[in-house]
Order: C-alpha cells, then structure tokens, then sequence
C-alpha cells in the first residue's frame, strides 16, 4: 500500500497546485477522466468557442435595422466543432503528458482511474490492471461535478444529452428541446437557435434564469420567448422515443401537452462528486447539496484534507476554483501562516443573447435580508453606443447603500455584459465608493462604459 505526503484527486484547478516548491515531496495525482477538469473539456471554454461562433452567426440578422442587408448562407457544423476540439483536446492530451512523462514530474505518480475513500485517509483507485489502495498525510479534493437529470419515466431511455456529450454530436438536428431553465440551457438555446435549429425551452418555473434579479430575469425570459418556443410552468410527467427522436409529455397550465424534436438536452443543474468518492468513509462531512463542507481556509472536518472547486464550492464557478487553488497551495506550503478564500464579491455571466452578468445581491436578496439601499437603472438606449447598436431591450442595474454609496450588486443584460461588469466588480472588491467611482476618473466617450458611469449618477444617494 503506497504511502504519499499528499494525493490530489482532480486534475481541473487542482491540478494548478503542483509547482517546484513541491518537488521535495512524494504526491500522486488520481484522474477519472480526462485531463484539465469540467472548465477545459465540457464547460467553459468549449462552450464560449460555440458562442463566439453563434455570435457571428446571429448578427446578419440584426443588420436590417441598421441599414445593413445581411444573410447568413450557411453554418458547417463539423468545421466549428472540429476547431473547438481541435484546440482544447491537444491542451488535455498535453496536460496529461506533462504530468506523466515530464522530469518535473519525477515525484509525481498519475493514478487514471475512479476512486473512493474506503477509510481515513485511504483511497482506493480502479485500475486497468485492478484496484490500488494509497494512503497520504494531505489531500486535496478537487474532483468537480457532474451533470444529473431529473427522475422523469422515461428519460433514461431516450438517448438524451447533457453539457458533457452535446457539443459533439455528429449532425445539427432540426428541431431541439433544452430541458432546463438555467444557464447551460439559455447558452445552448442560443447556440443552437443562431445555428439554425429550432428551440423548445421547457421550464419548471414561470421565468427562466430565475436565479438572476428580479428585473434582468423578466427581461431575458420576455426575450427568449421572441426568439425560441419557451414553455413555463411546466412539469415534465413523462418522455419517449420517438421514429425521429424524443418527446416531453408536460402538464402546464392549460393541461396536458407534448413537445417533440429530433434531439433532448437535459440541462437541469450539476451535482458535486463528494458522493462518487465516498467522502465520509475517510470522515469528511457534506452540506445538504452534497457539496463539502470546508472553513474559510478550505479546511474539511479532518486535518490535513482541503477541498477546492466545484466539489465544495456552491458558485461553481472556474474563477473561483482557481483562487481557492492558490488558498490552498498557499496553506499547503505554509501551514502556520494560513490564508483565507476571498468570496465577498463573487461575479458571474450567462453568455447568452444578451449577456447577462452579475456581481454582489439581488433587490430580492436585499428586501429579505432587510438590508437598506436604493437602485439605479440605466437603459443602453440611453448612451450613444446604444444608439449606434439601436439596442432598446437591455440595460444596467445597480443596488447601493444609500448612506455611503458603497455598491452592493450590479446586473447587466446586454452586449458586452461580462466585460462591463468587471469595472463594477473592482469597485466592490476595493471599496470605491458610486461617486468616487463616477466622478473620480473620465470615461471614455462615446464608449460603452458610459452605460455604468450614467448608472452610478442615477443612483438616489443621500446627501
């Protein structure tokens, strides 16, 4: 039974740790899948490659009211799915080279296979050849999620996909349902539809994106149902095969209907793998979600085991992987002088059409936590960018306390959301205050920033 100073089981952020300050220590690396975790392989970065595709694909449409006649002649799905994976299977492919066969690696020992905790600090992998137990004084679980679906009758049955396979199907089909209100389903409702096939959204709740603000979640779901067949306040009872796919027995509103296309996305959330590795067999506790439960330190319940990522995080987010990555290497190499995760002001975007982005609370979150504060709205229609893209639909929101005039969240629907909000977020994470921030420096004319700093003189502080 081999014995390591320290395991790491994921090879997504936690893979980031392993440095030369490392090198005098004897570690293994246990890797089920592939390379690089969700972000590199199933999320993020492959599905922005698709997006900035879909982008291009959807803009002759919104050329006519500029005075711009365009057409869109085509869209060669295999090229744009061979040039996403092109790019990002080489990087997995090099990942695992790198951490098998390069000399930096000499103390490292990669384990490929799927492991669980058969006891404290005992992990056992399965191998190709058969079943490995090691044993360490560290790990760190840094072994992501994984989509799930609901428990419908029916649905294992219909060859559905999820986030994980449908980027790499064969052939577009011509007709789709995305199951799922959330954003995995409104990025690939927006990929698909700008590629040219039709989009059945089926939601649960009577708004899509309902995680959002109040005021950005009406917006999108107001324009999503101008551009794809949304079905709100629907129960999905049962699902079939069908000869040409896969149909939705729902029950809405209006009763009893059923919804068919050529292919299924289940796009109904993720569930974090403490499960899989029977964590609580080596004594590490769970949250209600199945998340793990860590301190600010990225400390479990027993010492000498940290968590990091989708696995414990509730944000699931890759930005906050990777800066609970350097906490934990940082408490790692330095144990008596510890460092703490940062998650006050956590931002996020859906890259859908339109962007939406977020940092900071909700209106609805504020009402609930009795917190005091004032809002400001600012419509893209109302600066000369705007003007220049004849954007009516989107616009900025902020939340602030009246008092300081410190910031407490913002929310953008529009173009460029992910990108304005990072401004926001500074400000925020560095207690720069809305009239400092918007009388402080120039803002560039006729520029898109102006959506924000017209957002922060609309703010009603107090005197």
């Amino acid at each position: 039974m081999p014995h390591y100073d320290l395991v790491i089981i994921g090879t997504g952020s936690g893979n980031s740790i392993l440095d030369q300050r490392f090198a005098d220590k004897k570690i293994a690396v246990v890797e089920k899948g592939v390379f690089g975790g969700t972000c590199l392989n199933v999320g993020c970065i492959p599905t922005k490659m698709f997006v900035h595709a879909a982008d291009v694909a959807a803009s002759p449409a919104s050329g006519a009211r500029l005075g711009v006649d365009a057409t869109l002649d085509g869209v060669r799905w295999p090229e744009i799915r061979d040039r996403v994976f092109g790019r990002i299977d080489p990087i997995a492919a090099g990942g695992r080279e790198y951490r098998t066969e390069h000399e930096d690696n000499a103390n490292v020992t990669v384990y490929e296979g799927e492991a669980r905790f058969t006891g404290y600090k005992e992990l056992t992998v399965e191998l190709p050849g058969g079943a490995e137990t090691l044993t360490a004084d560290q790990f760190v679980l840094a072994a992501g999620g994984r989509a799930v679906a609901p428990d419908v009758p029916g649905l294992a049955e219909t060859g559905y996909h999820t986030s994980d396979t449908i980027m790499r199907i064969d052939e577009l089909p011509s007709r789709m349902v995305v199951l799922g209100s959330g954003f995995i389903g409104a990025e690939f409702a927006h990929v698909f539809a700008s590629f040219g096939v039709e989009v059945t959204v089926v939601a649960r709740s009577g708004a899509l994106l309902r995680s959002e603000d109040d005021d950005i979640s009406e917006r999108y779901t107001e324009l999503a149902s101008s551009r794809f067949d949304v079905r709100l306040n629907r129960k999905t009872v049962r699902a079939h095969r069908t000869p040409t796919g896969v149909a939705l027995e729902l029950e809405g509103p209006d009763g009893a209907e059923t919804v068919e296309a050529d292919l299924l996305l289940v796009a109904t959330g993720r569930h974090p793998n403490s499960d899989v590795l029977d964590v609580e067999k080596t004594g590490v506790t769970t949250l209600p979600s199945g998340h793990v439960e860590v301190d600010d330190h990225q400390r479990t319940a027993v010492e000498g085991i940290y968590a990091l990522g989708d696995i414990s995080s509730p944000y699931e987010l890759k930005h906050v992987a990777n800066h609970e990555a350097r906490v934990v290497q940082h408490n790692l190499l330095h144990p008596d002088e510890p460092i703490a995760s940062d998650h006050r002001f956590v931002p996020h975007a859906v890259f859908t059409a339109p962007q939406i982005a977020t940092v900071g609370i909700t209106e609805r979150d504020a009402r609930e936590r009795g917190v005091r504060y004032v809002t400001a709205t600012q419509d893209y229609a109302g600066i000369a960018y705007g003007w220049a893209m004849e954007d009516t639909s989107s616009f900025a929101k902020l939340l602030a306390d009246p008092a300081t005039g410190q910031l407490l969240g913002a929310h953008i629907i529009g173009p460029q959301a992910a990108t304005l909000i990072q401004t926001l977020v500074q400000a925020m994470s560095f207690g720069l205050d809305a009239r400092s921030m918007a009388r402080g420096q120039y803002w560039i004319h006729p520029a898109m920033p102006e959506l924000i700093e017209n957002a922060l003189l609309n703010l009603p502080l107090d005197e």
